[in-house]
């Protein structure tokens, strides 16, 4: 199709921008050919016009469609052109934050001047032995691309990494060689990876400084080979350096810094090492302060200074060496600040002024001379042909020459650390291919250009040439490979360029020239280059104003030079009298720099201005004259840039082209000029040119089809896909050089692409245009009939509603009548009424006023009167009553005065918590003792008031009387008058009379107010205690609700935290259980190395003459699992022996033969010498013994004496004791009964019982301790006895103790003998002693009496032991005993109640204590008796087995001379008692056959599960039954390397795994089942609680066996996860489950070769049909359920974690129906969960981020309800993982819509506050901790049959 038919309205090109570049426009109509304007409309809604060139008649370019912006390839464009490369870079680098991109065969990196997480150690992991167009683009893609084809072509690589100062050169070759120290590791032990990576900081110290463009700039270029041995692991490295830039050492531009070392140095001048080099600040040196930036913020220094010494450390660089490298570049920058002053009378003469301080400082730290130094600084030696003169120099060439020697000095010091880190980098083995990693400066332009610039833009002319001819030999590889008829592609070639710098005649040629002319200068140089090559070569052009420059049309774009310079710095001269100075240095490492120089320079060192001074030499050579010819800087350079060609056109290179965005190193801002710019300089563009001039796109036929199927009608689609293709393109395109077709693939010219999917989308949009008719007419016939339907309702409604509006109007208006006729009515009666009432109102109101105005005047009369009266009356009270109050205020103020007194003390009393806790604890108590008070005063108060009613009765009596006899003495006063003495005295009788009984009132009236006064402060005080008991309990009442109430909090707050805590120790204790696993999964790896050297080393070491070989099953790994059984060796055991016993089982039998017929004929021999001395021996022995026995019998009589007196005395004072204790408790029973009253304790009360029931209680509790006293005593009489009559026995016995502490078979059989020989009747002693008998007899009797008088030892320990158990339990009855009178004591003081209760607290108190310890007996009584039975049957049997031993051991002879005694013969088991017992020498053959030559899936189908297992553990028991221990080690070490042995021969084998981690389950549940352990005999039958292990604990092998299958289990993960590996992204993620969902973007796939072949194509059928395999498998195996479920929990945590670690790493799986494959897959994943009953795994969990991840790519993403959606919903994705979803999420169709960068920013800030992992991918490898649940078997051993195809008939059954 022609171009010009896609310029069509609506169409969208570019049109140039003076600042953005270029800018997006739309096509307002239709071009038509001829037209000379384009009418558009920019984004911005602006229309403008665009003007064609009518000679060229060039459109403007075309965009591509949004669907294809954000490409990871850019040659994947439809329209390849500047501007799509530009905005695709923008869109990606902005909106999706992605900073590399593939421009074919080039990957593009933009410094995002940020750090991301897209380099850790998961990244890498998820590229290794990735395909290149698999995942997004990355450094880390281009390494194992690199490295894959390093491997599989047997070529060697180079990684060329290019781009100007701050693009992030540095950062992408390091990211490089990590990753080929990662992936690859080093060959040797020597960590050369480390020192790879180490070099880095030491070449950035020493070489790169900060620059306007980048604050960590490389200086210089460097090549770096890392070699590879033959298994392709690191094994050295070697460095080239280009171009050192040694003019920044003395001279930098502003804002810029010397290099880093010179800063790192002055920051760490504080250190002690650091004081003789005498720093100061960088300011203080005028190298380091010419640019006015000494600091770089963010950086520290001195902390970057440890980390170079560090590295240097690291690489061989000692410490003397180092601090030499530190004394130099002090030097140089003391040696800066040496002032030069010009003479005052000759100003061609200067002079440096003596005792210069920092001149004394340069020569200390290089130790030279410094009166020659000062010399020649200042003067220079010229040689003639005859004579030499020595000429002073002006000032200027004086600082010239200082700092042409500084800059000479610093470049041999950096070519010295250069040569000792390759030299610590070398590698000790033959390399076999290397991987080499060029850093080196892009495309520069500035200013002012100089020397230079002029060198670096050589060299990449020389770069991107070798570049162009990559690029299209690929090009055209593919369309050969394709088989396509193809045309030779024009593209630019820069060798007219090169031959203009490099050729003869050129510039670096008359530049050699101009510097060896005497007089030769940049002005003569310059007319050179213009007579040579003005107007004669295209590329070289002459400024307009000046005549010192020139222009070179570089690749990139045209550069102007300035000539000034260019001849000194190709010189490069240092004058050699310095140089000789220097060489006599006393610094060693300064003089080494200088031995042996030669004037050349090395072709590979150096940069400009002064790449390499004239005097210094690679090579050791002598000095050559002066006179000789010496190399030009630019001369070396070229020779240097050759070999370095050479290098790169022998090896694959890898193109890394770095971008930087902007100037002023902003986070994600993108310049489009500067952009522009760099992607013009570094061959981007013309690699797009390159593509674009042949076929860019590129389909396979299959993905041709399915994309473009909607253009093909049903009869266009044939069976042949090619031939289908074929004929719709044939139609669709008519240009059929627009296309070609390959053996593969389909080829599109540029644009053809577009094109097609305009037509896919023009007939999509078709499509969707009829579907969109038919629902819309059908909905809006829907919403028609819909509306209709309503509106006839609402008709009726209404139409109805009105009618009845209507009636409802006419009822209302009627009633509305009726209602204003009454209503009216009542009004107006209303008023009459008011009216009529008014009237008769107002008459009443005047009549009663004129009534009351008579009446008040006449009361007002009557009341005057009554007021004066009661006035007068009032007055005379009223001055009694004030003096009445004085009287009464005096008193009150008093009274009041005492009261506050006592009030304040009462408050004083109250503030004290004392007084409340009195309040408290006694109010109570102090109520009651109130109310009894109260209760004794109201009766004094009653007494006395009779009392007082008794003397007024006596005295009205008397009154009566005295009245009587006044009457008669008046009746006869006259006839009485002569006694008249006497009525006088009777007068003052009635006096005295009257006196009392106004006393008597007074007394009277004083005791009722005080019983007034009494009562009324009882009731106050009473009725103030009762407000203060309920104020109390109130409190009370308040504290208990509180009390509720914090309770109830902290229960809640305990019971959170109690889950909490259960929960973080949960995932503590998986932490542990997981960082344990994989220290036993580290140390299984270092097994296998070391086993694996050991292999290596056997087969190269010669098998030595003689050497034996120990047994394979022998391995070194025995010793980590027999550590635990070592405890039960024999003292007189070693384990040489039982190694060699091991080593030749053969000869034991031979070798114990020989040693007892030896025995026996040195026996023979000297029978006859032993006769003598054994009668003298048994004499002497029998003695001692008696001696012996006599002693400890009078010993143990005395003490036994000594302690029943004792005892005895102990008896006779508690019965003391107790009478006492009894007699005053009677005592106190009586005083009780007769001092309490008799309503308190009368007899029948309660409170009399409760006392009467302790008592009672007591005497009882005292008796029973004194019948046990008793029973003590008589334990102890009849003890007595017992040992006096074993004494007296004669027969000694054998004891199961003193057989327990036997050593070993050996003593006992002994013993036994010896026992009869002492039994047996006296015979001759010639025959006794025949066969060494006798001998044998007298053994026999020392071990009997031995036995015997251990056996006595042990009896006395056991008597004082009960002795101390007796005396205890007297202490104890005596504590009890006065703990008891104590009580009864507090009983007595206490109130009824309170007795009740602390009695039946105490009763309760002893009952439980009671409880507890007849429990803590029973339990120990319990134990006792299990262990005593246990042993003595093994015990029993241990006997019954020597007794038949000995006896077939004794000779015929022996047995016709012995009596017949009862033989204890055992009865023949018939019952099977699930034990299998085998012979030593089987043990190899049984592991032989059941471990290393089983096959699993014969036992798995034909045998019941766990076969194997029982038949060890049944082995187990056996030996445990026989109480071998050396069997139970043997066998179990053998079995634990056995299975080791055969899984590390099967490795790889699911199967095998599976059945040997299910069958070591197995054993180890059989080993805690019959452990004989109550926690795992809870399910046990009876019979199987009889075949419990017997002899032997094993927890410590159970524990081996349970690492042994964490180890297994981690096996099986592993091979599950290589098995799976190759399915999950192909099934899980690229094959279309539902097809025709998920349609193909137009990416064209230009993809690189695949490093691998292609293993078919995967589906998720596969990974199904492989988890059935697993699943059955397992099952077969009869392995546990729970491991099952770990172990599928497992498998999917493993494709979830790696389908969702590849979702985030392409672009291109990001999109809606990808997310809706990937539920769909998920969901056939938890339906097969789910068929097999597997729901409670947790492995539907582990895939909950992958489902979260698919739900994220179909939600809607645009408002921020969708936000909030996607925030709640994603809670087990990560903020990284979900941003980075969204940035790739890419329509593939154009009806969706991408995700604007405001809703992810709006998405970050919702997260901002979530605390999780930075982490982007997840952790493929992690392996969950596994636990195996016990799970004992209901299968019965003794029923288990063994199969003869098993082989083990040599088990027998026991």
């Amino acid at each position: 199709m022609a171009a010009a038919e896609l310029f069509t309205k609506f169409a969208r090109v570019w049109i140039p921008d003076a600042e953005d570049v270029w800018k997006s426009a739309e096509l307002l109509k239709d071009y038509k050919p001829g037209d000379t304007v384009l009418h558009l409309k920019l984004e911005d809604d602006k229309e403008t016009q665009y003007r064609i060139d009518p000679q060229t008649k060039e459109l403007p370019p075309l965009r591509n469609p949004d669907i294809l912006v954000g490409e990871n390839d850019l040659t994947a464009l439809s329209y390849l052109h500047e501007p799509a490369i530009l905005h695709n870079l923008k869109v990606r680098f902005m909106d999706s934050k992605l900073i590399y991109t593939y421009c074919g065969i080039v990957l593009v990196a933009i410094n995002p001047y940020e750090q991301l997480p897209i380099y850790g150690e998961d990244i890498i992991n998820a590229y290794s032995g990735q395909n290149m167009g698999d995942m997004d683009p990355h450094i880390f893609a281009v390494a194992e691309e690199a490295y894959k084809q390093m491997g599989r072509d047997e070529r060697n690589q180079s990684i060329i990494v290019s781009g100007e100062s701050g693009a992030g050169k540095t950062v992408s070759a390091k990211y490089a060689m990590r990753y080929f120290a990662t992936v690859s590791g080093s060959a040797t032990e020597t960590n050369v990876e480390e020192k790879v990576l180490a070099s880095n900081p030491i070449m950035e110290s020493i070489g790169n400084a900060k620059t306007t463009r980048n604050d960590n700039s490389s200086r210089f270029g460097k090549y770096i080979e890392i070699g590879f041995d033959k298994r392709y692991r690191i094994i050295g490295a070697n460095m080239r350096t280009y171009l050192l830039e040694k003019s920044r050492v003395v001279f930098q531009a502003e804002e810029e810094r010397n290099y880093h070392i010179l800063y790192q140095l002055c920051a760490s001048k504080h250190l002690p090492e650091f004081k003789a080099l005498k720093l100061s600040h960088a300011q203080s040196f005028h190298y380091t302060n010419l640019g006015g930036s000494p600091v770089i913020e963010g950086i520290d220094d001195a902390k970057e200074l440890i980390n170079t010494r560090h590295a240097c450390s690291l690489l061989g660089i000692n410490e003397s060496s180092q601090m030499g490298i530190f004394h130099i570049l002090a030097a140089i920058l003391h040696l800066g600040n040496v002032p030069v002053k010009s003479n005052e009378r000759d100003a061609e003469n200067c002079f440096i002024p003596p005792n210069t301080e920092h001149l004394v400082i340069f020569c200390d730290l290089l130790g030279v001379d410094q009166e020659q130094m000062a010399h020649w600084l200042c003067h220079r030696k010229i040689v003639t042909g005859s004579e030499t003169y020595i000429k002073p120099m002006p000032k200027l060439q004086a600082i010239n020459a200082r700092d042409a020697l500084a800059k000479h000095i610093y470049a041999s010091l950096f070519n010295w650390i250069v040569h000792h880190v390759n030299r610590a980098l070398h590698a000790s083995v033959k390399q076999h291919s290397f991987i080499g990693v060029l850093d080196i400066y892009g495309f520069e332009t500035f200013e002012v250009n100089s020397f230079e610039q002029f060198c670096i833009n050589y060299a990449n002319e020389k770069l991107q040439q070798q570049f162009n001819m990559h690029v299209f030999k690929l090009e055209q590889e593919e369309y050969m490979k394709e088989q396509i008829p193809w045309t030779l592609i024009d593209f630019y070639d820069n060798q007219p360029c090169i031959n203009l710098i490099e050729a003869k005649l050129g510039i670096l040629d008359l530049l050699d020239e101009e510097c060896k002319m005497p007089r030769g200068s940049d002005d003569t140089w310059a007319q050179k280059l213009y007579n040579t090559h003005l107007n004669k070569t295209a590329l070289f052009h002459k400024p307009r104003l000046s005549n010192k420059a020139f222009i070179i049309q570089h690749f990139a774009d045209k550069v102007e030079y300035q000539c000034d310079g260019f001849l000194e710095k190709n010189k490069d001269t240092v004058y050699e009298e310095q140089i000789t100075v220097l060489k006599a240095s006393k610094l060693n490492l300064l003089a080494e720099l200088f031995r042996d120089e030669k004037p050349a320079t090395s072709p590979t060192e150096g940069r400009p201005p002064v790449a390499r001074a004239t005097v210094k030499s690679a090579k050791p050579r002598a000095l050559q004259p002066s006179k000789e010819h010496k190399k030009s800087v630019g001369h070396q350079f070229r020779n240097s840039l050759h070999l370095l060609m050479e290098t790169l056109n022998a090896t694959t290179p890898h193109y890394v082209r770095c971008i930087k965005p902007n100037d002023d190193k902003f986070a994600f801002t993108f310049d489009p000029k500067r952009a522009v710019q760099q992607l013009r300089a570094c061959g981007v563009l013309e690699t797009i040119r390159i593509s674009a001039a042949g076929f860019p796109s590129r389909w396979t036929y299959q993905e041709f089809f399915n994309r473009y199927r909607v253009l093909m009608k049903q009869k266009d689609v044939l069976s042949d896909k090619k031939l289908t293709c074929r004929n719709v393109l044939e139609k669709l395109i008519k240009d059929k050089d627009k296309y070609q077709f390959g053996k593969t693939k389909i080829f599109f010219r540029a644009g053809q692409v577009a094109y097609l999917e305009k037509l896919r989308a023009d007939k999509l949009r078709a499509a969707c245009i009829r579907i969109q008719k038919t629902i819309r007419s059908w909905l809006q016939r829907k919403k028609y009939l819909r509306m209709r339907r309503a509106a006839i309702t609402i008709q009726r409604y209404v139409r109805g509603y009105q009618a009845r509006c209507y009636a409802q109007f006419l009822r209302r208006t009627r009633a509305a009548i009726l209602i204003q006729k009454y209503q009216r009515m009542y009004a107006a009666r209303q008023k009459f009424l008011r009216i009529r009432s008014a009237a008769i109102v107002v008459q009443s109101f005047i009549r009663g006023f004129r009534g009351r105005r008579l009446y008040k005047a006449v009361l007002r009369e009557q009341k005057a009167i009554i007021l004066q009266k009661h006035m007068r009356g009032w007055m005379a009270k009223r001055k009694y009553e004030r003096t009445h109050l004085a009287i009464i205020y005096l008193q009150c103020c008093y009274r009041r005065m005492m009261a506050k007194r006592e009030l304040k003390k009462l408050k004083i009393e109250a503030r004290s918590v004392e007084h409340y806790k009195t309040l408290n604890i006694g109010m109570e108590n102090k109520i009651v003792q109130l109310q009894c008070k109260v209760n004794n005063q109201t009766k004094e108060m009653k007494s006395l008031l009779e009392k007082l009613g008794n003397l007024e009765n006596t005295y009205t009596h008397e009154t009566d009387k005295l009245r009587t006899e006044v009457d008669r003495l008046r009746a006869s006063d006259e006839s009485a008058k002569v006694s008249s003495n006497k009525v006088t005295s009777l007068m003052e009788e009635i006096v005295i009379l009257r006196k009392e009984l106004k006393e008597t009132q007074a007394q009277k009236k004083r005791l009722e107010e005080g019983a007034d006064k009494y009562k009324a402060e009882t009731d106050l005080m009473v009725s103030q205690l009762k407000e203060q008991n309920s104020l109390l309990k109130n409190e009370k009442e308040e504290l208990n609700r509180r009390i509720q109430e914090q309770a109830k909090e902290i229960t809640e707050s305990m019971e959170k935290r109690m889950e909490e805590e259960t929960k973080q120790l949960e995932v503590d204790l998986n932490d542990e259980r997981s960082r344990y696993q994989s220290l036993l999964n580290e140390f299984c790896r270092l097994e296998e190395r070391y086993d694996n050297l050991k292999e290596e080393i056997s087969l190269v070491n010669v098998t030595k003459p003689g050497h034996r070989r120990t047994d394979s099953t022998h391995s070194s790994n025995e010793s980590e699992y027999t550590y635990n059984s070592m405890l039960s060796l024999e003292p007189g055991e070693s384990e040489d022996g039982t190694r060699k016993m091991e080593e030749f089982p053969d000869q034991k039998g031979t070798l114990d033969m020989s040693l007892f017929l030896k025995l026996q004929k040195r026996v023979t021999e000297l029978e006859q010498e032993k006769q003598a001395l054994q009668e003298e021996l048994d004499r002497k022995e029998d003695q001692v013994l008696r001696s012996k026995a006599k002693e400890a019998e009078d010993q143990r009589v005395q003490a036994r004496g000594v302690e029943l007196e004792y005892e005895s005395l102990k008896r006779q004072e508690l019965e003391s004791e107790n009478k006492k204790l009894k007699n005053e408790l009677n005592e106190m029973h009586r005083a009780l009964s007769e001092k309490a009253s008799p309503e308190v304790i009368a007899p029948g009360s309660p409170a009399y019982k409760v006392l009467l029931d302790q008592l009672t209680a007591s005497s009882e509790e005292l008796e029973v301790r004194k019948e046990e006293v008793l029973i003590l005593r008589s334990q102890l009489v009849s003890q007595k006895e017992a040992m006096a009559h074993k004494e007296t026995m004669t027969e000694p016995m054998i004891f199961m103790d003193d057989i327990r502490k036997m050593k070993d078979q050996g003593e006992i059989t002994q013993a036994y003998v010896g026992l009869k020989e002492a039994n047996r009747p006296s015979q001759d002693c010639h025959v006794l002693n025949e066969d060494g008998e006798l001998w044998m007899a007298y053994q026999g009797l020392k071990q009997a009496n031995r036995l015997l008088e251990s056996q006595l030892q042990g009896q006395r320990k056991n008597y004082e032991n009960e002795l101390e158990i007796l005396r205890g339990e007297v202490q104890n009855l005596k504590e009890e005993i006065n703990r008891q009178q104590q009580l009864l004591a507090q009983n007595l003081q206490l109130p009824p109640e309170a007795r009740i209760e602390a009695s039946l607290q105490h009763e309760i108190t002893r009952l439980t204590n009671e409880n507890l310890d007849l429990m803590e007996q029973l339990e120990k009584q319990d134990k006792t008796v299990r262990k005593l039975k246990k042993q003595l049957k093994v015990f029993a049997k241990k006997i019954g087995e020597l007794e038949v031993g000995q006896t077939e051991n004794v000779s015929p002879a022996q047995l016709a001379d012995e009596p017949i005694r009862p033989v204890n013969i055992p009865r023949k088991e018939k019952d099977f008692q699930g034990m299998l017992e085998y012979k030593k020498d089987d043990e190899l053959k049984l592991i032989k056959n059941l471990i290393l030559e089983l096959k699993p899936r014969g036992v798995a189908v034909n045998l019941i599960p766990g076969l194997p297992a029982y038949i060890l553990f049944m082995c187990v028991r056996h030996a445990d039954y026989i109480n071998d221990d050396q069997r139970v080690r043997s066998l179990l070490t053998s079995t634990i390397n056995g299975i080791k042995k055969i899984l590390k021969k099967r490795s790889d084998d699911f199967e095998t795994v599976s059945f040997w981690l299910s069958n070591t389950c197995r054993f180890l549940h059989c080993l805690k089942q019959y452990s004989g352990e109550e926690a795992f005999m809870k399910h046990n039958t009876p019979r199987q609680n009889d075949h419990c292990l017997r002899n032997f604990d094993l927890a410590e092998y159970r524990q081996v066996i349970s690492d042994l299958a964490i180890q297994i289990y981690q096996q099986l993960t592993k091979v599950m996860e290589s098995v799976l590996q190759p399915m999950i992204v192909s099934g899980m993620l690229e094959h279309e489950t539902i097809q025709g969902v998920s349609g193909l973007k137009p990416t064209g796939l230009r993809k690189r070769t695949s490093s691998i072949a292609d293993e078919g194509t995967y589906t998720l059928d596969s990974i199904v049909r492989q988890l059935n395999n697993f699943h059955s498998i397992m099952c077969q195996h009869g392995m546990d359920p729970e491991l099952i479920k770990q172990i599928v929990k497992q498998m999917f945590y493993i494709i979830g974690s790696v389908t969702l670690n590849n979702l985030l790493l392409r672009k291109d799986m990001c999109s809606w129906s990808k997310g809706m494959q990937i539920r769909y897959n998920v969901s056939q994943l938890e339906e097969w969960l789910r068929d097999k009953n597997l729901q409670t795994s947790g492995a539907k969990e582990t895939l909950e981020p992958l489902i979260q991840a698919a739900q994220l790519l179909q939600v809607k993403k645009k408002t921020d309800e969708d936000a909030e959606a996607i925030c709640s919903m994603c809670n087990a994705l990560t903020t990284a993982q979900i941003v980075k979803v969204l940035n790739l999420y890419t329509p593939v169709n154009e009806f969706e819509e991408r995700v604007t960068a405001s809703f992810i920013r709006t998405i970050q800030v919702r997260l901002q506050n979530r605390k999780d992992s930075p982490q982007l991918l997840m952790d493929a490898k992690h392996i969950f901790p596994v636990t195996f649940p016990f799970n004992p078997s209901s299968l019965a051993l003794e029923s288990i049959q063994i199969p003869g195809s098993m082989n083990l008939g040599f088990l027998l059954r026991v």
